[in-house]
Formats: C-alpha cells, structure tokens, sequence
C-alpha cells in the first residue's frame, strides 16, 4: 500500500505542456504519490523508464505526428516494462478507443472530461493492481459485450456467417489503428499525417483490414464496430 515513506512513482506523458503542469499541480499535494518524470514525447518516455522504474504511467492516447503513441505504444511499454501500469487519460475516451487499449494492456482509462477526484482514485486503484474506468464507460463496455455474444449467436442460429469477424485475428497493430481511427470519423489523409504515413500506405492498410473482415464500405465497418471493440 502506497504511503509517504513508500510513494506511488509516476511519469506523466502528454503532448501538451499545458496538461503536464495541470497533472503536476494536481498529483504533487498528495504525499502518497511521487511524480519522477513529464515528458512530452514517446521516446523520452522510453529513454526514461530504461534508468527510472516506476507503479504507472499516466499516458495520453494519441501524441503529435510521427510519434509512436495508442496501441503501438501500449504495447511496446507493456512488453518491454510489464511492472509499470497504465493509466491512459485521453480526449478519444469512446467505447472503441478504450475497449482496444485495454485489451493491449491498459490498465485503466479515463476522458480528460474526468473529475481531478477521480484521476487520484484511478491512479491508486492502478498502482495497487487494479483495473478501473469510469463506471458509465464500464457498463458501456459490457454492454456492447452482451449484445455482440447475441449477435453472434443469432447469427450461427441462422447459418449466416455475417458478424464472426473470422479475420480480427489476423489484424496487424497498424490495421487495427487504421480502423479505430476510421471509426472515429478520421479521413485517409488525416490518419496520414497522424502516424506520418503516406496516404497510400494509410489506403493499402485500411483496404487490408477491410479484406481480412469482410466489409466493403465505412458503413459496413460501423455496423460491426461492436463486434470490432471487443474482438
């Protein structure tokens, strides 16, 4: 249990200095936390975290262009540091951003909408093993979990083969942030310049992924996304 002799060590990662300070002034009062480095880049982070360990990582979502960041960087920080946690505190707080940062080993996530109260409590219940989300973002979650298990069901009832998503397995990690960013209403060009892609290569993956689960059109794709959150 985290105390003023035993603090909760925190490196805070956002784009904005702006958010970094605001995180600042709010963690530094509480004498069971200790924040050990701000940074504004993935790689600063990286560099960091090989000399410095630390219980969580409070970590924006989606970072400047030509930054590693979302589910890349999730998953790169889980494998190469599996015990510090991650709290990730984003303005892209939808049920699809959320459903596929946890399932890459977020251990929680909150809107920057959220409450300073309630970053404090997220960030204990982190460090001491805990998952946590915001309650209606919980039950969102699961009931996007229940209806997907019934759409599937009905549909092997009725031998269609429509919403198995037989291919969300053999997604790739850029595929899968091509899609999500889809699903957030990001045009080609602008995935582009957010992961500093040609808009050819954004093209080819996002055809790709299209392929692997059989749809055709964004249409289609929204019409799964459920199935897509907690594939």
């Amino acid at each position: 249990m985290a105390s003023m002799l035993n603090p909760i060590r925190l490196m805070l990662l956002d784009d904005h200095a702006l958010i970094l300070q605001g995180f600042s002034r709010l963690l530094t009062p509480h004498k069971d936390m200790q924040i050990v480095g701000c940074f504004t880049r993935s790689r600063q982070l990286m560099d960091a975290l090989r000399t410095q360990s630390v219980d969580v990582v409070v970590m924006d979502y989606s970072l400047s262009p030509g930054e590693v960041d979302g589910l890349n960087l999730i998953r790169g920080l889980r494998l190469r540091y599996p015990g510090a946690r991650l709290l990730v505190v984003s303005a892209l707080h939808t049920p699809a951003t959320v459903a596929l940062a946890m399932r890459c080993g977020a251990s929680g996530f909150l809107g920057k909408d959220t409450s300073s109260d309630e970053v404090v409590l997220a960030i204990r219940k982190v460090a001491a093993g805990q998952i946590y989300l915001h309650s209606a973002m919980a039950l969102e979650l699961k009931h996007n979990e229940i209806s997907t298990r019934s759409s599937l069901e009905t549909s092997a009832d009725s031998g269609s083969d429509q919403g198995e998503l037989t291919g969300l397995s053999t997604l790739s990690i850029r595929e899968r942030e091509v899609l999500r960013c889809c699903l957030e209403g990001m045009s080609v060009t602008k995935i582009a310049g957010k992961f500093s892609r040609s808009i050819k290569t954004i093209s080819t993956q996002k055809q790709s992924a299209y392929k692997k689960l059989g749809v055709t059109s964004d249409n289609e794709l929204f019409k799964i996304r459920s199935q897509f959150e907690n594939g």
